[in-house]
Parts: structure tokens; C-alpha cells; sequence
């Protein structure tokens, strides 16, 4: 049995229940985290409730818990849960009203905190390195927030699906922006190279993690604005995600990336990333 959390209860899956007049259902009205857990330690539980702070304020909804009383929560549902490897799902929505776009007058915002079977990524794409296509992004323009409303997220990853592609990386005036559900690296004449944060993408954590690791490595990098000529003479491309952690591309659109296997940065960036991993673990606290 799965226990969650949803409005003050803990509760079996199959039970739980949300009113149809749930805003989240209505409009996509709220804002969601993906917490990984390794060993039953949440990975960089913080920076996510960092993010999930700004993402309250940017659809200026009032955060329902204290992250204190948030981490309690979610640590209660890691312990209650089978597995130790976790993606701990967590949504807030802006709870029930009339069918009206303007808030209501009085707002009870929806709580669920759901457990989800964290698996690594596959050996073979980590060994192999995976494929990708490119498409324009047409989102919206506040892709900085992680909200639920995510149908063109899903129409552009269901470009990929239909590929047999690993991820949809997005282009927007001539520039690389991130994954439908990712963000990208590329090195490009041995240099590690991140598009900056804007409005137009998710600032992830993963992101700065691997921005950490190549700065204590000496890996050369920089933050600066990727052109498309640029993602596509790159000799590497990353995916990063709290669920894909680090994953090579090794060709994109039908083209081969570099010589066709995962690139040296890339390994040394994955040792140390699953070093990373196995530290917090052996810690045995929350990062």
C-alpha cells in the first residue's frame, strides 16, 4: 500500500480524493516539487523548498507550511514508503472555488505529498549516451515557475515519445533553452557551457549541482547564452534532471554528437556526481 499526505491526512492511494471544483483541476492552478530520496535522505531537500517558495509567490499563493512543518511531512512519508530510492511528488493547488478565473475571496489551498519508485538511469543510456530531437519553444514566458499547468511541456516530450527519443531540447530565437523536462549542458571546444537562468526555463537544482561539481573539479565552464549553431557543433550534451541526474546525448536530431559515445567531461561529471550521491548517503542527513 502507498500512503500519502493530502489536506491534513495520511492515507492510502486509492482514497484519497480532491473535489472536481479544485482549482489544480480546473485550471492547473498551482505549483509542484520532485524531491529525490537516496537511501531515504532527501537530495537537496532545502533547495527545493526554496523553489517551491518561489514558485508560490510567482502565483502569489500563500505557502500552507513552514518548511520545517514541509520537511516533517515529507520525511514521514520517505519512512512510511517501500522503497529507499524515492521521487517524493508534492502539489499545492489554490484549492476549491467557483469557476471563475479571478481567485476566490477565500483561499484553502490543496496539499499533496505522494511517493514514487526512484529507479537510476539505465546503464545502458548512461554507457550508450541517448537521443534527443529539437523543437521551437512555444511556452509560455514564465518558465521559471514550476507550475502544474505543463500540457505544452507534455506536447513537446510527446515530440520525443514519437521519435523514440530520450527529450525534446528547446530552441527559442536561435537560442538553446532547456528540455521539455530538463535542463542542458553542451561542451563546446572543452568548455562546460550552461545557458543563464531566465523567465524562459526552470531553474534547476540539478543544474547548480552540476555547476557545483565542475567548479570543484577545475572543469572548465561557463554560464552565457548557447546559440543552436553552438548545441549542434558541441562535442558533448547533457541532460540534467532530479530524476535523469546526468545523461548523455549522443545524437540529436538523427545526427551524431561528437564522436557518438559519451565524452570525457561527461564521465568525470558522472563519477562525481555519483560520488556526491554516496556521500549524502553515508551522511545519513538531509542535503
Amino acid at each position: 500500500m502507498t500512503t500519502v499526505y493530502l489536506n491534513g491526512q495520511f492515507l492510502a492511494l486509492e482514497e484519497a480524493r480532491i473535489p472536481v471544483m479544485d482549482r489544480g483541476f480546473l485550471f492547473g492552478d498551482g505549483v509542484y516539487e520532485v524531491i529525490p530520496v537516496y537511501d531515504r535522505q532527501p537530495f537537496r531537500l532545502h533547495e527545493h523548498l526554496a523553489r517551491l517558495q518561489d514558485s508560490l509567490d510567482g502565483i502569489r499563493l500563500e505557502n500552507p507550511h513552514a518548511a520545517a512543518e514541509w520537511e516533517n511531512l515529507i520525511l514521514r512519508i520517505v519512512e512510511s514508503a517501500d522503497w529507499p530510492d524515492q521521487g517524493i511528488y508534492l502539489q499545492v493547488t489554490r484549492g476549491q472555488g467557483p469557476r471563475d478565473h479571478a481567485f476566490p475571496k477565500i483561499v484553502h489551498p490543496t496539499v499533496f505529498i505522494l511517493p514514487m519508485q526512484l529507479s537510476p538511469p539505465a546503464a545502458e543510456a548512461v554507457e550508450r549516451g541517448v537521443s534527443a530531437i529539437t523543437s521551437q519553444d512555444n511556452r509560455w514566458l514564465r518558465c521559471d515557475l514550476k507550475v502544474t499547468s505543463l500540457l505544452p511541456n507534455v506536447l513537446l516530450r510527446q515530440l520525443s515519445v514519437d521519435a523514440d527519443c530520450a527529450e525534446t531540447i528547446l530552441l527559442r530565437d536561435g537560442q538553446l533553452i532547456e528540455g521539455s523536462a530538463s535542463s542542458v549542458f553542451i561542451v563546446l571546444d572543452g568548455i562546460l557551457l550552461a545557458p543563464p537562468k531566465t523567465n524562459l526555463m526552470l531553474p534547476g537544482i540539478t543544474y547548480d549541482v552540476v555547476l557545483e561539481l565542475a567548479a570543484a573539479a577545475s572543469m572548465p565552464h561557463q554560464v552565457r547564452p548557447i546559440s543552436e549553431t553552438e548545441l549542434r557543433q558541441a562535442s558533448e550534451i547533457w541532460l540534467t534532471s532530479s530524476t535523469k541526474e546526468v545523461m548523455p546525448v549522443t545524437k540529436l536530431d538523427g545526427q551524431t554528437v561528437g564522436s557518438g559515445q559519451p565524452g570525457p567531461l561527461f564521465r568525470q561529471m558522472h563519477a562525481d556526481y555519483q560520488a556526491f550521491k554516496h556521500r549524502i548517503m553515508r551522511g545519513r542527513s538531509v542535503a
